[in-house]
């Protein structure tokens, strides 16, 4: 594999203990990967938290580190714990003790996308799934775990604002009746991840921008959250959901008329988050 796991966008100087990251935003499919699957380009896209890098590109003018994938969730899912294989999709695995993610097909090696629909006819070997988690999901929470430490050494703490987007329909059963549905979900493990002011500021920060925020429902947070949110130790995860329909064709998987406009709001609600920053240029893409 000569593609690198993740994108590194540095600022010349970085000045928040704040880091920025998108793990499922990865468009590049190997074709290794799409002469396997049995779904279209199209289809095989739906998993993905499409274009949330580039509405939070700014991150790095504003003093944070922002952190992608290159690869997509369908080929590996980064908010994944690397030892959640799916006997279902990955051959030689021993069926685990009960797993939600994994009985809906949702481990680290998915074996559907979204509404349920399989990737694969058969299944992939154990080595093949094992190369994937070494050449890209190790390599990418190095990375994530090395900004962490990071941040903690020079500013005594690290917030991780792991970003995301939802499927417009994954709002309906907690939509409020007569009221607006939720378009950001902010999810802290019901405080579990993230110490209750970081996920004040960044409601306030969403609420000024005219979005409907809501806690924890319908997505409190996966393994990210879980594994990096370390509040007693001064770690701080929050998982931030965006509605897709703000800002795309979810069928067509394409920008709609909106997207600059959420650009804007997001680097808005980043500055409000961050603070005014070094407004410095970023660095060349590690």
């Amino acid at each position: 594999m000569t593609r690198r796991a993740y994108r590194l966008d540095l600022p010349e100087r970085i000045t928040t203990p704040v880091i920025v990251a998108s793990p499922h935003s990865g468009r590049h499919y190997p074709w290794s990967f799409t002469r396997k699957t049995v779904l279209d380009e199209r289809v095989i896209r739906s998993s993905e938290d499409a274009f949330m890098d580039m509405l939070v590109g700014d991150a790095p003018l504003l003093g944070a580190p922002l952190l992608a994938a290159e690869f997509p969730r369908a080929y590996v899912d980064l908010n994944r714990s690397c030892d959640e294989l799916d006997p279902a999709v990955v051959s030689g695995v021993a069926r685990p003790s009960q797993n939600p993610r994994i009985s809906s097909g949702l481990g680290v090696i998915p074996r559907v996308v979204s509404n349920g629909r399989s990737i694969y006819r058969g299944k992939l070997s154990l080595s093949e799934a094992e190369a994937r988690i070494s050449e890209v999901w190790r390599p990418y929470h190095a990375c994530l775990d090395g900004l962490m430490q990071e941040a903690q050494v020079r500013f005594g703490e690290a917030v991780l604002l792991d970003m995301h987007s939802m499927p417009h329909e994954a709002l309906d059963t907690v939509a409020r009746p007569g009221g607006r549905r939720p378009e950001v979900v902010l999810g802290d493990r019901f405080g579990a991840s993230a110490k209750s002011d970081v996920v004040e500021r960044l409601e306030a920060a969403f609420s000024d921008a005219g979005l409907v925020v809501s806690r924890n429902a319908p997505f409190a947070g996966a393994f990210v959250a879980q594994h990096y949110g370390r509040p007693s130790r001064g770690r701080h995860a929050v998982q931030i959901e965006i509605d897709r329909s703000l800002y795309m064709n979810e069928r067509l998987v394409r920008p709609n008329g909106n997207f600059q406009n959420v650009k804007a709001l997001m680097t808005e609600v980043l500055r409000q988050v961050i603070g005014p920053g070094a407004g410095q240029m970023p660095l060349a893409a590690e």
